[in-house]
């Protein structure tokens, strides 16, 4: 019974000794060797971990810029929303590199479609989110383009950089906590959230609205929706401003932000945030009858 026993012990002492040396070599056969600087570069991300540079996290943000800084000897075409300039210039630093700062981003929201502007025709009564009621109907304005009001974006943010306004409907963007992750872009079906430039002095010009109807099928559903009159168009010098399926589009990139396209449009669907109030011209009054007769003559 004995020997049995000092048997088995034996060979399952074997069997786990031989398999803890075939397990060793297959590891240090397959083992995977990781640039420390991957670890470096991790760390001087802000740890958010929130999608915005186009990958699921840090960690995989991290890997990505030492892959090709080693491949490319550069780091083009990848950024850090979060951390901005200032930790793009730390991560390039790590890797031995430079890089170029990039003009800060911030959402905008482009729908002007409020309780005010576009009154509800239906009431929707189904799950609050935006998701499903998009996939459900055109919203409670009627109108196919604009915002449900259901908040998916505000849920989707990890800053406290958006809010639902009660008396508009429409969701807020707080500019001084937006980081341009991309969060909300994701998050809204209706394409309303875009990322532009921050600006000079923040200041931006835009179309708040996406409708692509015709004019007077927009304004149908909503008072200060894009007709694509095309008076925006004609009276910019700048190239800046597009008009495609009854749409205006202005390109940040080149408006020189002259406010001329924000005087002309009919609809007042151009917004205009954090410009100086508008001086107002003085209205010459106007001269009595007698006093234009007088002139009249005079000149005859």
């Amino acid at each position: 019974m004995n020997d049995v026993i000092i048997f088995a012990v034996i060979s399952l002492s074997g069997i786990g000794f031989a398999a803890a040396v075939i397990l060793y070599f297959v590891a240090q056969k397959f083992k995977v060797i990781e640039d420390p600087k991957i670890d470096e570069v991790e760390e001087a991300l802000p740890a958010a971990n929130c999608g915005g540079c186009g990958y699921p996290g840090c960690r995989n943000f991290s890997e990505a810029c030492v892959k090709k800084a080693n491949n490319d000897k550069n780091i083009e075409g990848l950024n850090c929303p979060v951390g901005g300039n200032e930790v793009m210039s730390k991560v390039a630093s790590i890797l031995g590199l430079e890089v170029e700062a990039q003009e800060p981003m911030v959402a905008v929201l482009r729908c002007s479609g409020s309780k005010k502007n576009a009154p509800k025709k239906v009431e929707y009564d189904g799950p609050m989110t935006c998701a499903f009621a998009h996939n459900l109907y055109q919203g409670e304005s009627a109108c196919p383009y604009g915002c449900l009001g259901l908040g998916d974006c505000v849920e989707a943010c990890n800053f406290n950089a958006m809010y639902m306004d009660e008396e508009t409907g429409l969701p807020v963007i707080i500019e001084d906590n937006c980081v341009a992750c991309g969060a909300c872009v994701e998050a809204c079906p209706r394409d309303i959230i875009e990322l532009r430039n921050v600006g000079k002095k923040s200041k931006r010009i835009f179309v708040s609205c996406v409708n692509e109807e015709k004019g007077g099928v927009a304004r149908k559903n909503c008072s200060v929706a894009c007709i694509g009159c095309g008076k925006c168009f004609q009276v910019c010098k700048f190239d800046a401003i597009t008009i495609e399926n009854n749409l205006a589009y202005i390109d940040y990139e080149k408006c020189k932000l002259c406010r001329k396209c924000v005087e002309v449009c009919p609809t007042n669907a151009i917004h205009e945030l954090n410009f100086p109030p508008r001086k107002i011209k003085p209205v010459e009054p106007e001269k009595p009858a007698k006093i234009k007769e007088t002139e009249n003559k005079q000149q005859v």
